[in-house]
């Protein structure tokens, strides 16, 4: 089966966006020359299930991000909503997160980069995230979505490593038991 891995940056206070998805606090933060291992993380994966808020947030930023297959988990989008200019790179999935991997194993792909709230979040509650980099960057925001939301028991991690940069981001990796 193919296993979910989540690699997010989150405020200091736990929202990943503000309410309505803009990331202005995030990019406004002095990281020249720190990837804080998202390139290892992207090199290990075979491509991205994004939520549909994280797809329609990363679009508009003008130069498409992601390499690697995109598949967008969404029931309300549809293929016309993807740019002309990605679509050969980036497909749309109303698929259960289960359902989805099973999908994916078939396809040939062992690691799936899970990204966006509300997909982390169904992915964990249905047992398929092997392991959490979650970054912690040093802002409070107040209110935004939150990355962790309900769960219906808990989750137990146990801490890999963690990770400090100089412009103050702290970078910590959880694996799933």
């Amino acid at each position: 089966m193919t296993t979910g891995h989540v690699f997010i940056a989150a405020s200091l206070d736990g929202y990943i966006a503000r309410n309505d998805g803009r990331l202005d606090w995030l990019m406004k933060q002095k990281t020249e020359g720190e990837d804080h291992g998202y390139n290892a993380h992207s090199a290990s994966v075979d491509g991205l299930v994004l939520g549909r808020g994280t797809f329609e947030t990363v679009v508009t930023f003008g130069e498409w991000p992601y390499q690697k297959p995109v598949i967008v988990m969404s029931s309300a989008l549809s293929d016309a909503d993807i740019p002309a200019v990605i679509r050969t790179r980036v497909r749309l999935s109303n698929s259960a997160p289960e359902a989805l991997m099973k999908e994916l194993h078939a396809e040939g792909w062992t690691r799936a980069y899970v990204d966006g709230g509300k997909v982390v979040q169904s992915f964990l509650r249905a047992g398929l995230i092997s392991d959490i980099t979650l970054t912690h960057v040093p802002i409070l925001i107040g209110e935004g979505l939150p990355l962790f939301g309900y769960l219906d028991r808990d989750v137990d991690l146990t801490h890999v490593e963690t990770c400090t940069y100089p412009s103050g981001l702290v970078g910590s990796k959880y694996r799933v038991l």
